[in-house]
Order: structure tokens, then C-alpha cells, then sequence
């Protein structure tokens, strides 16, 4: 289920000003991609004609790059991103079972954010750390050596902060 993209007016200013400043300096274009993703959480189609009018690139260019480098997403992610690593070493250890205990408590599958924009469950090859396999991470924080109940106790956590 994909969350619906709105960007305000106020967004779109935002970005212009960064780009501007980017515009003094050479090679804009890597720098206001990260702007734009950080601003909006997404750098979608809309968002990435605003960048090619301003530093008067081709669309093409814009989206090769965005397509190109995996940390830039086309799509909103939810508040809590929740990743888990699928590589030799965490499958063989369980992480399957763990991305579908995730899959089952979220009702999303992998590559998915829920309908409230909350979680985003994502599933990786290899965060670099096997000697914790099996591995997932919830916002960047790395729990190593994990399993089903883990991501539960994760996931529950996150929902009490919700409230």
C-alpha cells in the first residue's frame, strides 16, 4: 500500500532556497537531491521536475540519479522504517521467519508501508554485520542476534510510543 505524496507550498519554497545556494557552487545536483529528500522524504516525479526547471537539467538526468542511487526514494516511506537483512547469513539464521513475523503484525508485505504511514518494512541483502546474524534494524538502530520475538518487542515498543 503506497502513502499518498502532497507536498506544500511551503516545501517547494524550501527547496528552491537550498537549490539557489547549491546553484553557487559546482555540482548542485547531488546535494539538492538530498535536500529534496530530506524536506519531502521522497524525491517523486513531481518533486524531481522542480529540480531539473531549477538547475535547468533534462528530467531524464534527474531520474537517472534518483532511480541510480538506493538512499533516494519515488515513494513516501512510513515514520518508522524497519529493515531486515535477507544475505546469506541472516537467512540461514532465520531472518525469514523474522521479515514474516514483521509482515504478519504489520499486515504489509516487504517493500510496503502501512495505510496510517507509520512503518515501512523493507527487506535488504546485507548490512555488513553477519557475526549478528540474523539482523534487522528499526531506524537505523541494529538488533543483532535477533529473532521473531525481538522484532515483536520492537515493533510493540514503537506502537506504545505511538499512543
Amino acid at each position: 500500500m503506497a502513502i499518498k505524496f502532497e507536498m506544500s507550498p511551503c516545501q517547494i519554497d524550501e527547496l528552491k532556497q537550498r537549490i539557489a545556494k547549491h546553484l553557487q557552487k559546482p555540482g548542485p545536483l547531488m546535494p539538492t537531491l538530498h535536500d529534496a529528500q530530506q524536506i519531502f522524504g521522497c524525491i517523486p516525479l513531481e518533486v524531481q521536475k522542480i529540480i531539473a526547471e531549477e538547475l535547468n537539467e533534462p528530467i531524464a538526468k534527474i531520474n537517472g540519479v534518483v532511480s541510480f542511487y538506493s538512499h533516494f526514494t519515488v515513494e513516501p516511506k512510513g515514520k518508522h522504517i524497519i529493515n531486515v537483512c535477507l544475505g546469506t547469513a541472516c537467512y540461514v539464521r532465520g531472518s525469514q521467519d523474522i521479515i514474516d513475523k514483521l509482515s504478519e503484525l504489520l499486515k504489509i508485505k516487504p517493500g510496503e508501508t502501512t495505510a496510517d504511514g507509520k512503518f515501512t518494512l523493507a527487506a535488504n541483502r546485507c548490512f555488513g554485520a553477519c557475526g549478528l546474524a540474523p539482523v534487522f534494524t528499526v531506524d537505523g538502530k541494529v538488533y543483532g542476534t535477533a529473532n521473531t520475538k525481538d522484532a515483536q518487542s520492537a515493533v510493540e515498543s514503537l506502537l506504545k510510543d505511538l499512543e
